[in-house]
């Protein structure tokens, strides 16, 4: 008896995405993993509201439209990154926790193509003070509900 191989499925690679050169690696890694499959690539960047801006309205007003900016920039520098190369992607602002809304990305992309393997990518943090109180990688690692990749 034969069995056929089953179709490989598409690969959607979330992203977290700032800007940083963790970030940068973060994306080009994705680039390699995507390298001979179908899928995509979806650059998201959390915006992170601090708990002292969120309790002015004013504060919190004035960062939004920030955020935006950063978010307009940071589209910029994924589309020159990724500018040249055979492949789909995305950009994608959130707000909030960025662990939390990374893994809603995931999960929401899962959810709406159960047939494809979601993946999330980041850099690893370098600043110290993550070491002692955690990191995104870190919250990540402990609460994803799919595959993940750390890049250093």
């Amino acid at each position: 008896m034969t069995t056929a191989t089953p179709l490989p499925s598409n690969l959607r690679v979330v992203v977290g995405y700032d800007g940083s050169p963790p970030a940068i690696r973060a994306l080009e890694s994705a680039v390699a993993l995507l390298q001979g499959r179908t899928g995509r690539i979806d650059v998201v960047y959390v915006a992170h509201l601090s708990s002292t801006v969120m309790l002015s309205a004013d504060a919190a007003a004035e960062m939004e439209v920030d955020f935006d900016e950063i978010a307009q920039e940071l589209r910029k520098q994924a589309d020159e990154q990724l500018r040249g190369r055979d492949l789909a992607w995305e950009f994608e602002q959130r707000q909030g926790v960025i662990a939390e809304e990374l893994i809603a990305a995931a999960t929401g992309i899962q959810a709406g193509h159960p047939d494809d393997t979601v993946v999330i990518v980041v850099g690893s943090s370098s600043h110290a003070m993550h070491r002692m109180v955690g990191s995104v990688a870190v919250s990540l690692a402990r609460h994803s509900p799919v595959p993940l990749v750390v890049v250093p």
